[in-house]
């Protein structure tokens, strides 16, 4: 089984040219330009091919993670695919003139990806979420998509870290198990770290950093409506459910997106302008 990382994964996916992605930067990250059917069918190729690879799915707050950790930003870099989570990002490259053409959102792509799994037989596992949510997730996934083959579950402790012990006993119950689609529910930048760390070891094909997406899965969460959705405003559902544990970071953290995005849009005006 061949490991990659970064273009190395596209590279090799290249068989079929409309699997193809080509790459957009915003702020250093260089997204995969896909829709939910693409990144989908890309990743069942990969699997089927024996290609390992690990997925992040950035959203605003991943971008200016990325600005200001180096840790974080090695991580996202690693990755075999990114793919955009969050309209403002998509909305980002389109004032940049290097528009991405949809958002791909982790909480979409879970089941996405398990119905695919169902229907090529391949195995999965559900990494994370407090206790009894991976095996909700995994029983309401397995109603919805006969066929559907779960390699396990596994619920860190709490206040997982994902280097020492907690790590390596996650690292443990994934490869006792050897699964073709490992979904990591960790919360970034937890997740990002656990799977780039362990990437050497991880014994799984393809790798999908999923955030929130078991809680949907679940069914302990309730997503936004979906023209909360269209209007890049989930978010602030989100907020408005848990604001005590999330309004630091959309409120404090993330409002660095906006400079940014100006500063790359600064840029890009004077890199014109000289041309």
């Amino acid at each position: 089984m061949l490991k990659s990382e970064g273009g190395a994964f596209a590279r090799l996916l290249q068989g079929n040219g409309d699997l193809r992605p080509r790459r957009l930067a915003l702020a250093g990250i260089a997204f995969d330009d896909l829709d939910l059917a693409e990144t989908v069918a890309l990743l069942d190729r990969a699997i089927t091919g024996g290609t390992q690879g690990y997925v992040v799915t950035p959203n605003v707050d991943h971008v200016v993670q990325y600005q200001r950790d180096p840790a974080f930003r090695a991580a996202c870099d690693g990755a075999a695919l990114r793919v955009a989570d969050g309209m403002p990002v998509v909305w980002g490259t389109r004032l940049l003139g290097r528009s991405l053409r949809a958002r791909v959102a982790g909480a979409d792509l879970l089941p996405a990806l398990c119905e695919m799994a169902a229907e090529r037989g391949h195995t999965v596992f559900l990494l994370g979420g407090q206790k009894g949510v991976a095996d909700q997730a995994a029983a309401r996934l397995a109603a919805r998509y006969p066929g559907l083959r779960v390699a396990g579950t596994y619920t860190p402790p709490d206040r997982f870290e994902p280097f020492g012990e907690a790590g390596a006993a996650a690292l443990w119950a994934v490869n006792a198990t050897k699964p073709a689609l490992l979904f990591v529910a960790l919360g970034a930048p937890k997740q990002e770290f656990w799977v780039h760390h362990h990437w050497a070891r991880l014994n799984a094909t393809v790798v999908v950093c999923v955030g929130a997406a078991l809680d949907f899965a679940a069914g302990t969460q309730r997503r936004a409506p979906r023209w909360m959705q269209r209007a890049g405003l989930e978010w602030l559902w989100r907020l408005a459910l848990d604001p005590r544990r999330l309004w630091r970071r959309y409120l404090v953290r993330d409002g660095a997106f906006l400079g940014i995005l100006l500063k790359e849009w600064w840029k890009e005006r004077t890199r014109t302008f000289r041309k």
